[in-house]
């Protein structure tokens, strides 16, 4: 039959690409699961009541060319200046081998969170060499793994300071007045909700001041200024005050950790360790502190432990401390990090070594000196004496020098009282310091560079002694072995082979969505237009990024339901602390401001209490029926006894227990009656988009998990992006910027994170997919991860009970395998049945959770029938093995499930096992088998023997 060019053209659809399961393998599901289409299944399963009658209004999906094409065009109206505004970001150099082999790599960047440290190793292992740099340069005992950014870690490092804190009666926190504008602006935000008194000045005037609990520097001021605050220190924790200190990676190289000079919390950003500046973002926060806070350290801790075998092995340490566990009582709400870039931080430092790093840092310096010499020279002030990158130079005329830099293309610092700032960076060449000398002197300047540079080596002052790091860094193995390029490609290779990511099998977690993430989507993530904007640059340079940002948050309004949309929350987790923010200054606005009480139903993330309690909520927990859904006479009860101090309620739709509740509109009208606001966390979007929307369905507000529902990878633990949804009246209370303002869409409210519009740099992923997939694909996509989930459901029912069901015994785009029963006879756990899944090749699905004793599994729609047969295959498998445990064939204590997983050297040695080598390694055969390097870990004894920083490579097996 011949084919019309409609017809032709359609092939070539993008859809095709994303959605996994063929239009036979879906009719063959359907048949499977007994439903005559997939309209019909859908129809079913998501009540009629909120059931969109149309698709949303954001057009027809584009081939991947064109849609690359089209966003070329738009990434070609930013305007790429050399910027030296600094304030905490700068032009980097990413070395090719760590751009093309982690950052532009699926090994690296679509692998989960290490939860499941036993496929983890390898980038366990980047992360403990983060961990390793971070404690090298601050001079601190113990790191985390990373936190969001700059901003957000001070505002984690005031909370800490409060928790630690002995002086339990004060409730201010001093901040020393030439910290980052932004950083300020999200920790004023902070100590609101938290009921803190912020005093601001210059740092020495703290000492006038009582009740302070805690004090935040920055080692080097927002203007240049390089600070030793050894004895102001030494005077604060003689009062017991606890002490942060903002420092920079790069210039720490140089300086002395502050650690040493008696500091508590030290924090900063990574972003010069080769992370491009992307208009903001993704970077790595780090974040350091002394051995005796370690328990109310915020973020992941990455520990050294061992193995079944008795071999070294990393894993997530002290867990107990996360959202998950804690709750309200958690350290912070911090869900999705920002491990990829934490990642290439450490590989930044491994591949350039001490030395590298001592060149580069040097070198910055040298340029430096060089330009303030001949400023200097030219007849201009400096504000400052003592600088490692950045100065702040007096100039008459500031406007005529900002025009003059704008005319070639630079961009200088200009919010600064008659002067300018100039932050020098790695990728500065001497010619660029010639024509700095032509902004601000003239063309006939006449300074010659090399002149200036003999002048600076035998008399520069800007550092002097008592301002250099006199001990070594980085003196570990791994910071002086692989500068070769040769030598790096193989090492990074050698940690992405110890992992499991999608590129090696589907990962079918529950409530976390790993789907595809299609190179047309990551392409653009790398160009330059995009890669090498600073955040606070002129709009007018930013037009394309703009454009991306309006389009992207109109087609994510028409797919949510709501009016507008804020972009600028750097995960879920602070996306949910953005919306119930909001939540809490609409009632302020309104005279009612005594609402502080927000409802969570029991099934809920661990992420919305400690969210609640970052926004100075407090948490009542409602019932769950014996449905897994929210009891609506509970929900009543708690809601009337609120009265007028109901702030809101936090509800996930799918529910978190897999189903599509009935009375949502219901919970949502009770919440109204009383006053409050619904907030419907987006952490299952993916069952929505296209079929039905929060807005419609009666919520106010919704974070998008966009690593999630819309394509933006997981990169082992973050980056992710959170923004928020709102309804009109929500609207202007949504977090803005102190730095950067772009009318109707930044507000006058205070910011969430550093840059205003968060990760810009990889939002280009979820518009690529919304701009590829259009309505059409979108609602497809929805619709086949329900189809997924329930053929695994279907499949399985018979083997591992689902343990909840909706209509007709269906589920949504995931379900729960309730393993108790099985454990209750066998002695088999969710636990055995994770590690044994790693033998057949598989992430384990999320486990006891919502439920303990469970697994939930999320397909979602790009796999095809083939990887989920699979997958039931080996499911099926593990459940045979359990019962010949029952049938007594193999011992409780000695079984495939219990020993698992099992590695390369467990099979060449000795084998005293009940069972074959072959059972162990080859359940389903050897075709692409994934070797995980270690063996199931005592995470007791990780905890027990808290370590936390690099140990000898003999000891990684």
């Amino acid at each position: 039959m011949t084919q019309t060019l409609s017809q032709l053209e359609h092939t070539g659809a993008f859809i095709e690409r994303h959605i996994g399961p063929s239009p036979e393998q879906q009719d063959a599901m359907l048949n499977a699961i007994g439903a005559r289409s997939l309209n019909a299944l859908i129809a079913a399963i998501v009540p009629a009541d909120i059931q969109l009658s149309g698709p949303p209004a954001i057009g027809d999906g584009l081939t991947e060319h064109q849609a690359l094409a089209e966003l070329k065009a738009i990434a070609s109206q930013n305007l790429r200046y050399k910027s030296y505004i600094g304030m905490g970001y700068t032009p980097v150099l990413t070395p090719p081998v760590i751009l093309r082999n982690v950052l532009e790599n699926p090994g690296w960047y679509t692998a989960y969170t290490p939860y499941q440290p036993e496929v983890s190793q390898g980038r366990l292992e980047a992360l403990l060499n983060f961990q390793q740099v971070t404690l090298d340069l601050t001079g601190l005992d113990i790191a985390s793994a990373s936190l969001l950014d700059e901003a957000t870690a001070a505002a984690e490092a005031m909370a800490m300071a409060k928790r630690v804190s002995k002086l339990k009666n004060a409730h201010r926190f001093f901040v020393a007045d030439d910290i980052h504008p932004q950083t300020l602006d999200v920790v004023r935000t902070r100590a609101e909700t938290f009921g803190f008194e912020l005093l601001i000045g210059k740092a020495e005037s703290v000492l006038d001041n009582q009740e302070v609990f805690g004090v935040l520097l920055q080692q080097v001021g927002t203007t240049g200024e390089v600070h030793d605050y050894t004895r102001l220190i030494a005077e604060l924790k003689a009062r017991k005050v606890i002490v942060a200190v903002a420092a920079d990676f790069m210039s720490l190289v140089m300086l002395p950790a502050p650690g040493r000079q008696g500091a508590d919390i030290v924090f900063g950003s990574a972003q010069r360790f080769g992370v491009p500046m992307g208009y903001g973002g993704p970077h790595a926060a780090f974040f350091a502190t002394r051995d005796e806070h370690k328990r109310s350290m915020p973020g992941r801790i990455i520990g050294v432990s061992r193995d079944a075998a008795g071999n070294t092995a990393l894993r997530m340490a002290m867990q107990t401390r996360e959202q998950h566990i804690r709750r309200e009582k958690a350290n912070s709400n911090i869900c999705t990090s920002q491990v990829l870039l934490a990642n290439i931080a450490s590989l930044y430092a491994v591949f350039h070594g001490p030395a590298g790093l001592k060149r580069i840092a040097s070198r910055i310096h040298r340029l430096t000196d060089i330009l303030a010499a001949g400023l200097q020279q030219g007849g201009l002030t400096l504000r400052h004496q003592h600088w490692f990158d950045t100065l702040t130079v007096e100039v008459a005329d500031k406007a005529a020098v900002l025009e003059r830099a704008l005319s070639v293309g630079v961009n200088l610092r200009m919010d600064l009282h008659h002067a300018v700032g100039i932050t020098l960076d790695e990728t500065t060449q001497r010619e660029d310091v010639a024509v700095l000398f032509s902004i601000l002197l003239g063309e006939t300047h006449g300074l010659d560079i090399d002149q200036l540079d003999a002048v600076v080596a035998a008399d520069s002052q800007s550092l002097p002694a008592a301002l250099l790091r006199q001990d070594a860094i980085l003196s570990h193995p791994v910071f002086n072995r692989y500068h070769s390029e040769t030598e790096m490609m193989r090492y990074l290779h050698s940690l992405e082979r110890k992992d499991l990511a999608l590129n090696q099998a589907m990962i079918p977690l529950g409530s976390c969505t790993m789907k595809l993430n299609a190179a047309a989507e990551m392409i653009p993530i790398t160009w330059p237009e995009f890669a090498e904007l600073h955040p606070f640059c002129p709009v007018g340079q930013a037009t394309g990024y703009l454009q991306l940002i309006a389009q992207l948050s109109q087609w994510l309004v028409q797919l949510t339901g709501y009016d507008a949309l804020c972009m600028q929350p750097n995960s879920g987790a602070q996306g949910e602390y953005a919306g119930l923010l909001a939540i809490r200054r609409y009632h302020q606005s309104r005279h009612e401001g005594g609402r502080h009480i927000c409802l969570i139903p029991s099934s809920a993330h661990g992420t919305n209490p400690a969210s609640a309690q970052m926004a100075g909520m407090s948490v009542v927990v409602v019932a769950c029926d014996k449905q897994g859904n929210i009891d609506l006479h509970d929900l009543r009860l708690k809601a009337e006894q609120a009265g007028d101090a109901l702030s809101c309620i936090m509800v996930t739709y799918p529910s978190t227990h897999g189903v599509y509740e009935e009375t949502i509109r219901e919970v949502c009208q009770v919440v109204h009656q009383y006053g409050g606001q619904v907030y419907l966390d987006g952490a299952n979007m993916n069952a929505q988009v296209g079929i039905t929307t929060p807005g419609y369905i009666g919520a106010d507000v919704s974070h998008l998990n966009l690593h999630k529902t819309f394509c933006i990878p997981h990169g082992g633990g973050g980056p992710g992006m959170g923004p928020i949804g709102v309804k009109a009246h929500l609207a202007p209370f949504v977090p803005g910027h102190s730095v950067v303002q772009v009318d109707g869409v930044l507000t006058q409210q205070g910011a969430v994170a550093a840059a205003p519009f968060g990760s810009a740099s990889i939002l280009p992923i979820s518009w690529m997919y919304i701009r590829m997939m259009g309505a059409e694909g979108l609602k497809q996509a929805s619709s086949v991860a329900i189809l997924n989930a329930n053929y695994i459901a279907t499949r399985l029912q018979s083997a591992w009970p689902v343990l909840y069901t909706g209509r007709d015994g269906r589920v949504a785009h995931e379900c729960i395998l309730d393993i108790r029963p099985l454990k209750e006879q066998s002695g088999i756990s969710e636990l055995d049945i994770a590690k044994r899944l790693i033998d057949y090749g598989f992430h384990a699905p999320t486990m006891s959770f919502p439920v303990s004793g469970t697994l939930m599994v999320e397909p979602t729609e790009s796999e095809s029938k083939i990887e989920l047969d699979r997958f039931i295959d080996a499911m099926l498998a593990i459940r045979k093995e359990i019962d010949r445990v029952v049938a007594g064939e193999w011992p409780a204590e000695d079984n495939p499930l219990v020993n698992a997983p099992h590695t390369q050297m467990e099979i060449v040695g000795e084998w005293s096992h009940p069972y074959t080598r072959e059972q162990a390694v080859f359940p389903m055969g050897s075709d692409n088998k994934y070797w995980p390097t270690v063996k199931r870990l005592d995470d007791v004894y990780g905890d027990r023997n808290l370590f936390c920083s690099c140990v000898p490579i003999s000891e990684y097996h």
